[in-house]
C-alpha cells in the first residue's frame, strides 16, 4: 500500500514540473503566473468557495483571477484580499431569500406603512396613463447593498488590476450579444452585471453599455485569466451544460437551452486551457438551490478536500524550483469610515434630491461607515418611494469622498391584489389602490376594498411632516360586515348567529424615531350594529355608539412581515370612552324588551388595550413564539357592544383576542389576558411547523352582567404552514381543555 502512494506522489510530483516547466519555456523565464478562473452557475457556485480554500490551505499564491456570474462574485471577493475562509463564513450568514428578492427589511419601513408591506399577492404599477402587468424581474435592491458593503474597502479602487489580485469578470452586451470584459469602473456594478440572468435579474448599465449575464457567452472566462498572464491555470466549473434533449420538456428549459447554445460552444474551447480542470457533478442542485446553501458549501469543501494533495504538490514544486515565496497576509485593505465632502443624486423626478437625503438624514462633512450607508439606503428605499438606490464613492484630493447615488422612482399610484380565506371571514378578493402625492406632496392615500362573503372598505389618507419625515397626521374610515356565530356557556357549541356593522372614522398625529417606534394621540367615532339572524334563546339587537380619545405607543423591530425570523412587536393604547348612545333591545324567546338605562348603561368608562408578540431565533431553522395580549374595559359591567372577542389564530376584526383551540366568537369578556408561547420550524423551504400553548384569564378588573364564562381557559394548536404566490396557506388542529373538542382551522393568505 505505502509504495502506491509513494508511485503516486511520484507521478503527481513529475506531471507538476513537467507542466510548470513547458508553461515556462512557452511564454518567459521566472516563477510561472497562477491563474484562477472561477464559472458561472447560481447557487451552484457558492461551491467554488472550497476550490479556494484549499488554495489558500496549499500556499498558492494566484496572481490573476477571472469569473462570471457566482464566479464573478466569489472570485472579486477573493481578489479584493477577502480570505476563503471569510467568504464561506459571508457566504453562510447571508439570508438568500431576502438578498435575492424585491423585498426590504421590515425594520427599514416606515412605522406606518408596515402594516401594508408585503400584503399583497399582486402589484401593478401605473405607467404612462395604464396599469402595467409586472416585469417579474428582480432589481435585488438588498443584493446591491450587500456588494456595496462587502467592495467598501476597495472604494478608492476603480481599476481592477490594482486589486491584491488582478482581477477580470465577463457581461453580455445587449446591443450586439458580445461578451464584455469587465476591468475598471465601480466593482459593484460590473459584479452586478455580471450575474444579470435574463427575466430574473434587471439589465446594469456599465461604461455606457447594458449589460447582462456574461454566463450567456462566456460562462468559463478562462482565456481572460490566459490574456491577462496567466501561464498555469486552476479552473472550477459548477455549470452542467446543455440537459439532454430527452430531458428538455417545458418551455422555461426551451428557452433556457438556446441561451445558452452560444456558451455551449464556447465552453469547448475554454476547459481545455486548463492545467487543472475541476467539474462538479450537482445534478440534485439548480442555479437557484440558495435553500441549500449550505450543502453546496460542504460539497465545495469535500471538493477541495480531495483536489488538496494535487495543489500541495504544485506549491512545493514551485518552491523547489523558484524558491519559497513570502507570505502575503492582510491582503485586504483596512476601511473603517470614510470621510463624505460631498454629493450628487441622479434620477429623481416626482421627488427631490433634498427629500431624498432628509429620509437617509444625510449630510456631509461627516465619517460613514458601510454598515451607515447600508441603513441609511435601506430608509431611502423605506419610503417606498424609491424601487432602487445604489451609490459609488469618488476620492477626492483632500483625501475625503464624494458620494453619487443613482436612484430608480417607484411609480406613485399601484393597484394591488390579495386573497384571503378561513372560517371566520370567508373567501375574499383584497383590492387596493394606493397613491402618493395625490392631494399634497409627502402623502399616501389608499383605498381597500374586501368583495366576498363579508364586506370591508377602508380608506386613509397620510401626510408626512419634518425633515426626517417623522411626523406624520392620519385620516381613516373604515366599514365591516361579519356574520359572526354565538355559542352555548356549557358545551361551548355553535347555537346562533348575527350579523356585525361597524363603521369607525378618526384621525390620529403620531411621531416614529428609527423606523421601529411611534407614538401618538388621537380621536374615532365608532358606531356599531348586531342584529340577530339565527336567534337563541337571549340576544341583543340594536346599535350603539361613542366617541374614544386615545394615546398610544408602538414599537415594531421584525425583519419580516411574513414568517418573520427575529424582532418584537408591541401595541398599547389607553382611551377614554365618551357617553355612547345605546339603542338596544333584548331578544328572549319570542319577546323584544326595549333596554332601560337602568339595563343598559350609556356612562362613559377608560380602556385599556395592549398586543406583544416576540421572535426568537434558536437555530437556523427554529424560531421561538411569545405571544401576549390583553385588554380591559373599566367599569363595564352594563355596557355592551365594545367587549373583547376571543378565537381564531388569524387577527381579523376589531377587538379580536386569539386563542388556541377556539374559533372566533367564542367567548366575550369586558377584561382578559392571554399568554402564549410556542416553536415555529421551517421544515424545507417556506414549509414550517409550529406548535404553540396558551392560557387565557378572563374577568380579571371587571365582569359583564351578560356574559357569564369561567375565569381560566387553557388550548394549544399545531399548524401546517406553507408560503407560496398565494400567500401563507396554514392547516391547524386546535385543543381547548374546556369545551374538550379538537377542532379544524384553516387560512389562507393575509386578512384585510
Amino acid at each position: 500500500m505505502l509504495w502506491k502512494l509513494l508511485a503516486r506522489k511520484f507521478v503527481l510530483t513529475i506531471i507538476c514540473v513537467c507542466s510548470l516547466l513547458l508553461a515556462q519555456s512557452q511564454t518567459r523565464t521566472g516563477r510561472p503566473k497562477i491563474g484562477v478562473t472561477l464559472s458561472g452557475g447560481g447557487a451552484k457556485g457558492l461551491a467554488h468557495i472550497g476550490i479556494l480554500k484549499a488554495i489558500d490551505s496549499a500556499g498558492i499564491k494566484v496572481d490573476y483571477i477571472t469569473g462570471t456570474s457566482m464566479g464573478s462574485i466569489i472570485g472579486s471577493l477573493y481578489s479584493i484580499g477577502y480570505s476563503a475562509d471569510s467568504i464561506e463564513k459571508i457566504a453562510r450568514s447571508i439570508d438568500w431569500d431576502l438578498l435575492l428578492s424585491n423585498q426590504s427589511s421590515l425594520r427599514s419601513i416606515f412605522m406606518e406603512e408596515k402594516d401594508e408591506y408585503s400584503k399583497y399577492i399582486l402589484e401593478l404599477p401605473w405607467v404612462n396613463h395604464r396599469f402595467r402587468l409586472p416585469s417579474g424581474v428582480l432589481e435585488g435592491q438588498e443584493l446591491w447593498i450587500k456588494f456595496s458593503e462587502l467592495f467598501f474597502p476597495v472604494y478608492n479602487i476603480k481599476n481592477f488590476d490594482h486589486f491584491s489580485i488582478p482581477f477580470r469578470c465577463i457581461g453580455t452586451d445587449v446591443g450586439n450579444g458580445e461578451a464584455v470584459v469587465m476591468k475598471e469602473g465601480e466593482i459593484v456594478s460590473a459584479i452586478r452585471s455580471s450575474m444579470a440572468i435574463p427575466s430574473v435579474f434587471t439589465a446594469v448599465d456599465y461604461n455606457g453599455k447594458r449589460l447582462i449575464d456574461g454566463g450567456l457567452i462566456r460562462n468559463f472566462p478562462v482565456r481572460d485569466v490566459k490574456e491577462m498572464g496567466a501561464d498555469y491555470v486552476i479552473g472550477s466549473n459548477v455549470a452542467s451544460g446543455l440537459l439532454p434533449s430527452d430531458k428538455v420538456r417545458n418551455a422555461f428549459q426551451i428557452l433556457m437551452q438556446v441561451a445558452f447554445f452560444r456558451e455551449a460552444e464556447d465552453n469547448k474551447n475554454e476547459v481545455p486551457q486548463c492545467d487543472i480542470y475541476i467539474p462538479f457533478k450537482m445534478d440534485k442542485f439548480s442555479m437557484g438551490s440558495f435553500s441549500d446553501a449550505g450543502a453546496i458549501i460542504n460539497l465545495g469543501l469535500e471538493e477541495g478536500r480531495e483536489l488538496y494533495p494535487r495543489l500541495k504538490q504544485l506549491k512545493d514544486s514551485l518552491d523547489a524550483i523558484y524558491g519559497v515565496e513570502p507570505p502575503n497576509p492582510g491582503r485586504l485593505p483596512h476601511v473603517d469610515y470614510v470621510k463624505i465632502s460631498s454629493y450628487e443624486v441622479r434620477g429623481t423626478e416626482k421627488t427631490s434630491p433634498d427629500f431624498f437625503t432628509h429620509t437617509m438624514n444625510f449630510v456631509t462633512n461627516q465619517y460613514y461607515s458601510a454598515k451607515r450607508l447600508a441603513n441609511m439606503i435601506r430608509q431611502a428605499v423605506g419610503t417606498r418611494y424609491y424601487k432602487r438606490v445604489t451609490y459609488s464613492l469618488e476620492p477626492q484630493p483632500d483625501g475625503t469622498a464624494r458620494i453619487i447615488f443613482d436612484v430608480t422612482e417607484n411609480p406613485l399610484t399601484f393597484a394591488k391584489l390579495g386573497l384571503h380565506y378561513n372560517r371566520f371571514s370567508g373567501i375574499g378578493v383584497i383590492a387596493n389602490l394606493t397613491t402618493r402625492n395625490f392631494f399634497f406632496t409627502n402623502s399616501r392615500s389608499m383605498v381597500s376594498l374586501n368583495i366576498g362573503e363579508s364586506m370591508r372598505v377602508k380608506g386613509e389618507h397620510l401626510q408626512y411632516f419634518g425633515r426626517l419625515k417623522n411626523f406624520a397626521l392620519i385620516a381613516d374610515l373604515q366599514f365591516d360586515r361579519f356574520d359572526v356565530a354565538t355559542y352555548t356557556y356549557d358545551k361551548y357549541k355553535q347555537d346562533g348567529l348575527y350579523k356585525q356593522n361597524l363603521f369607525r372614522t378618526g384621525g390620529r398625529f403620531q411621531f416614529s424615531a428609527k423606523r421601529t417606534f411611534s407614538i401618538g394621540v388621537g380621536s374615532r367615532w365608532d358606531w356599531v350594529r348586531y342584529t340577530p339572524t339565527i336567534s337563541t334563546d337571549f340576544n341583543f339587537k340594536g346599535s350603539n355608539s361613542w366617541v374614544t380619545n386615545f394615546a398610544y405607543v408602538a414599537h415594531n423591530s421584525l425583519d419580516k412581515a411574513v414568517y418573520p425570523r427575529r424582532g418584537v412587536r408591541f401595541e398599547a393604547e389607553a382611551g377614554y370612552i365618551a357617553r355612547q348612545s345605546p339603542r338596544i333591545k333584548f331578544i328572549v324567546g319570542d319577546q323584544t324588551i326595549p333596554a332601560t338605562e337602568d339595563m343598559i348603561s350609556g356612562d362613559s368608562y377608560p380602556r385599556i388595550t395592549a398586543n406583544f408578540d416576540s421572535y426568537i431565533p434558536f437555530s437556523r431553522r427554529t424560531t421561538g413564539l411569545i405571544n401576549i395580549q390583553g385588554g380591559a374595559n373599566f367599569g363595564y359591567e352594563q355596557n355592551v357592544l365594545n367587549e373583547f372577542i376571543v378565537g381564531g389564530l388569524t387577527k381579523t376584526f376589531r377587538n379580536q383576542i386569539t386563542f388556541a383551540g377556539l374559533q372566533e366568537g367564542t367567548i366575550y369578556s369586558p377584561s382578559l389576558v392571554a399568554l402564549q408561547g410556542g416553536a415555529r420550524v421551517m421544515m424545507f423551504s417556506n414549509t414550517y411547523i409550529t406548535a404553540r400553548a396558551n392560557v387565557l384569564f378572563n374577568n380579571l378588573f371587571t365582569k359583564s352582567e351578560y356574559f357569564d364564562y369561567p375565569d381560566f381557559f387553557s388550548g394549544y394548536a399545531v399548524t401546517f404552514a406553507y408560503n407560496f404566490a398565494l400567500g401563507p396557506l396554514e392547516i391547524s388542529a386546535m385543543y381547548c381543555d374546556q369545551t374538550k373538542r379538537v377542532q379544524s382551522y384553516i387560512n389562507l393568505g393575509i386578512p384585510f
